[in-house]
């Protein structure tokens, strides 16, 4: 049963091929899955925000598969993952915090397979044609260097005052020509979510 009331899907990739004159072999692809959606509580306060708790669950397998299809890849492949929400004016910050936080990521990382880590995420609150900076971070560690990044994630007609922009980011790379040292996505023992 669909929760969401959608009104627009967008899904965006960005293949960066060469990075300071050195070709980047295989390219650094990162997706962003975007659902422009009513926001069930715009204009009230409600103590209880089950409703886009639910819907929360159910972006997040949605946008998580959009996002890995639209790289080509099988779950096990993706190596990072972020969300974010930008809320319209008649919303607030909260309406943000249970979309993303309560129920998302289990499914997102089922989209992903594993998902050790905890998912990087961003919220504010904007109007049409805001921006958000999607963070990422490697979904089975967390201190992997090479994987700490972002990714922006716009809608231009969204969000209108009464929706809510949520967006979920998937990667099958880390940075291109990462070097800052730390852990190495080889090195990953992915017991903890953190090494």
């Amino acid at each position: 049963m669909t929760t969401a009331n959608i009104r627009k899907l967008v899904v965006q990739i960005d293949e960066t091929r060469k990075e300071m004159g050195q070709d980047i072999t295989p390219p650094t692809r990162r997706a962003v899955a975007i659902a422009v959606i009513e926001n069930p509580y715009a204009g009230r306060y409600s103590e209880n925000l089950d409703e886009l708790i639910a819907i929360g669950e159910e972006l997040g397998a949605l946008l998580g598969q959009k996002a890995v299809k639209a790289l080509g890849i099988e779950p096990g492949q993706a190596q990072s993952y972020g969300k974010a929400a930008i809320v319209g004016e008649r919303g607030e910050l909260e309406h943000a915090a249970a979309i993303l936080h309560p129920k998302l990521g289990a499914p997102l990382r089922v989209a992903v397979e594993k998902g050790a880590a905890l998912v990087p995420s961003a919220k504010k609150q904007g109007t049409l044609g805001t921006a958000i900076d999607v963070p990422l971070g490697h979904k089975d560690a967390a201190f992997v260097r090479s994987h700490f990044d972002a990714v922006e994630a716009r809608v231009s007609d969204a969000p209108r005052a009464n929706e809510i922009v949520v967006a979920v980011a998937v990667t099958d790379s880390g940075r291109p020509l990462p070097r800052i040292g730390g852990l190495q996505a080889s090195e990953i023992k992915g017991e903890d979510g953190l090494r």
